[in-house]
């Protein structure tokens, strides 16, 4: 218990208090805890559903899989609204957290269910290096005063964009070289997101946010790796 609040307990530093390093390293220290144990699930997740070719072949066998294959995938974004709502409550955050995990991890492992092992390999490998690197680069530039808050608007218009890009690709396919586009653009952008969330974690989460935080960058790494998933996929077609 330093500086008026305790870290382990969601409370924060009341205001006009001078924050300890010790405890925004502790706050850094519990969300990555937090996002290693929800990338290992979603890991975990993924291996089973390659190895046991009997789960995805339900999802694609039956109208009935077929349904509730499109509602793990819209299921995540319904979890997304309380478990901001109630971020800073404590437990339904971390309750609301784990299911946000899990349904994330169904809709990465059906995703690469139907995804060759070297594909996903090489996503993964790149993903891993990447997200280091990021990272490194993060905590290295944020220690000699860098503040990558000036990100934010750029990258919301290029998600913007992306997003539109995708909806558009439904209705008019381009077939090989659009997908290796997405592909491309979702993995730049979502890298710009693991700088610009990760300066946010340095310097601007609250102490009670710690769960929001740990989400935002678990989806920034999910998305990164779906995107080098769809970049991989069009090159070994």
């Amino acid at each position: 218990m330093k500086g008026g609040g305790d870290i382990e307990a969601g409370t924060a530093v009341p205001k006009g208090t001078t924050e300890s390093p010790e405890l925004r390293w502790a706050l850094i220290r519990k969300i990555y805890v937090v996002l290693c144990l929800q990338l290992l699930l979603t890991a975990a997740v993924a291996v089973v559903f390659v190895k046991v070719s009997s789960i995805p072949r339900f999802f694609v066998s039956s109208y009935a899989g077929l349904g509730l294959y499109v509602f793990i995938l819209v299921f995540p974004f319904v979890v997304l609204c309380p478990l901001h709502i109630y971020r800073q409550k404590h437990p339904i955050n971390l309750l609301l957290l784990g299911v946000f995990t899990v349904a994330i991890s169904f809709s990465v492992g059906l995703t690469c269910a139907f995804t060759s092992g070297k594909v996903i390999l090489q996503a993964g490998i790149l993903t891993i290096v990447v997200v280091l690197s990021l990272t490194a680069y993060t905590f290295w530039a944020a220690r000699r005063g860098k503040d990558f808050s000036f990100l934010g608007p750029f990258l919301f218009a290029s998600l913007t964009i992306l997003l539109v890009f995708a909806f558009i690709q439904i209705f008019f396919p381009l077939g090989k070289l659009s997908h290796m586009i997405y592909g491309t653009l979702a993995a730049l952008i979502f890298s710009g997101y693991i700088v610009y969330d990760t300066g946010s974690i340095i310097k601007r989460y609250k102490y009670d946010e710690y769960v929001w935080a740990a989400v935002t960058l678990y989806l920034d790494i999910i998305n990164l790796f779906l995107g080098l998933l769809t970049l991989f996929r069009a090159c070994d077609n």
